[in-house]
Parts: C-alpha cells; structure tokens; sequence
C-alpha cells in the first residue's frame, strides 16, 4: 500500500486514495498493537528469569499484574480479529422502540439508551443522537443515535433484538411488578464511497416540519425537521435532534442509507431461507435478554446463557460480557 501512494497517479481518485490511507493507518495499528505485546511479554519473561534466578520474590506482585494486563489486551485483539464482516469496521446507527406499556416501557428506552451510551463512550465511540421522541409523560418513545469509531457496527451488532425488564414500577402506586419490552435495531452506516447503495434524489420525498417535545423556542418556531420519503421501498426516516434543516437532513440521509442497506440484506437472507426451508420469524416475545430488578438481581442473554447479578453495572454501560462472549460464540458468521 505504501508503495501504491508513493505513485505520482495516487491521488487522481481521491475516493480511492481516501480508503487505501485509511486501510494502511488500520493495518499500521495493528502492527504496533502485536509488536508492543510482543515487546511487552519478551520484557516480562526476561523479569520472570532474573527474578527466579535470584529468587527474588518482590518482583512476584509486579509480574503478575503484567501478566492480566497482558491477557486482557490479548483478548481484546483476539476479538477484533472476529470482527470480519463486510461492514464490521462501519459506524453503527442504533434504534431503540418502546414496546406495549406505555410510560413503563419509554422509561425502559430511556435507560437502555443511557446504557448504551455509556458503553460507546467507555469503549471511545463518539455518540450522536440523530432523532428522539420524547415519552408522553416519562421516558423515551424511540430515539436513534450512531456508535462512531473503528469497528462500531461489529461490536454493537449483537445487541439486537428484544430486551426485556422486570422490576417493581416507579410508576405504581401499588408497588407492584412490571415487565416492559424495547427493542433494539442495529444497522451499518454506509460510507460514501459504498457503492453497493444507490439513492437516486428524484426518488425522495422531503418534508419539513416543526420539532415537537423539548427542544427551546427556536426549535418549535422553525420547519427545522426532516422527514425523507424513499418512494420505491415505502422507507421513512426523520430527523429532528438539530437546530439546522441541513443538519437535520443530512443526518435523515444518514439513518435511509442504512435502512435501505438492511432492507437489502433482509431480501437477501430471506431468499436463501426459502432456498433452506428455514422460518425465522422473531416475535416480539423471543426476547434476546432479561433485565431482572425484583424479586431478585440478575442480567441474562437468552442466546449465550451469559450472566451476570450485578444489573447496577450493566445498566451504567458494562455490557462487554455479553457483546465478547456473542462475539467468541460466533466465529466466521459474518452479520
């Protein structure tokens, strides 16, 4: 690659050139990421020896914590290696919907959105909300928002699916039960130089109207919200979580990209299902995981049999145990 770029024609197609400097910086990292493990471990075994020759038993607490570390950064790049879909290394735009129970299950919206917030942000995505409509009294009725980063859409891809929660309602007065539903769409966002989606602009309808729910003055007084219409696919798509129409539509462009990138792939899937003879209808019961606060404390994916009784923890973003352990299960099964 480096020898591709030093040639005088590199640089006529930018596109082309944009995404060879960007697969040579990720192939760049990852060789710096072995050679510095590599280093490391050759530097913790010379320690080991010189502590065992000179029986040097106050370098035990030293070595060992190298060791974990050492081990947590080799799983971590054992996973990216997983990571092998075609649009693994994509951005992720995530959608989240309340399901039936009204202002119970917007306020589950509201604390999964939060929790994945918190998992992008500790994993050092950069996250944006793209459109959110507030709940009628409490919570969130749905809300979509993107995972930037290297490899985004790999990791958050497993999160999709119906999640469940039960607990004793806020909003009972009675204190009793509840179990609320929401669930969870994970898409790729389509970079702009994909070509496999194509948006002719003849085929869009464009609306603007005024954002509704919170937002300040200026965003109830102006059209600054996008809805976009694909007339082919009876696709919509709204934006609404900027003060600029521009922003707003480009961040609508944004979301039908993606949407239409899955349509497309569902087609695909369900063409190969008929060929197989496979049904794989999800209904909106086959939760993938179970939140659990009453009448004890647990956190369970229905797919891994992952778990864990710390639900405080996950709900502040610590997920790993359950987006790792669905990577490992998956080796090979490109999304």
């Amino acid at each position: 690659m480096e020898e591709e770029i030093g040639r005088p024609d590199f640089w006529d197609n930018p596109n082309s050139a944009q995404i060879i400097m960007q697969e040579l910086t990720r192939q760049k990292d990852k060789i710096d990421i072995y050679e510095v493990l590599k280093q490391e471990s050759e530097d913790t075994t010379l320690l080991w020896e010189m502590a065992v020759e000179e029986n040097d038993t106050t370098l035990e607490a030293e070595i060992e914590r190298t060791i974990k570390k050492l081990q947590d950064q080799l799983s971590s790049l054992e996973l990216e290696i997983l990571l092998s879909g075609p649009y693994d290394r994509n951005n992720a735009i995530i959608t989240l919907h309340s399901g039936a129970g009204g202002t119970e299950a917007q306020d589950w919206v509201q604390m999964l959105y939060r929790m994945y917030v918190r998992w992008g942000e500790r994993r050092g995505f950069k996250v944006e909300t793209l459109d959110l409509l507030p709940g009628d009294e409490a919570g969130i009725k749905s809300v979509t928002f993107s995972l930037g980063g290297e490899n985004a859409y790999g990791y958050a891809k497993c999160e999709k699916g119906v999640h469940r929660l039960v607990r004793i309602s806020p909003f009972d007065a009675s204190g009793r039960r509840h179990t609320s539903f929401a669930s969870v769409d994970v898409m790729p966002e389509v970079n702009d130089v994909d070509t496999e989606i194509t948006i002719d602009n003849e085929e869009l309808r464009v609306d603007t109207y005024r954002s509704g729910g919170a937002g300040g003055q200026h965003v109830n007084k102006t059209d600054s919200a996008v809805r976009i219409t694909h007339i082919p696919t009876g696709t919509v798509v709204q934006c609404q979580s900027e003060r600029s129409q521009t922003q707003n539509k480009a961040y609508a462009m944004r979301i039908l990209q993606a949407k239409l990138l899955e349509l497309k792939r569902k087609e695909q899937e369900n063409e190969l299902s008929e060929i197989r003879g496979e049904l794989n209808d999800i209904a909106w019961g086959s939760q993938i995981r179970s939140y659990v606060m009453h009448p004890y404390s647990m956190v369970k994916d229905h797919r891994t049999n992952a778990e864990t009784g710390n639900v405080n923890a996950v709900m502040d973003g610590e997920i790993d145990i359950f987006v790792n352990t669905w990577l490992q299960n998956n080796t090979g099964q490109n999304e």
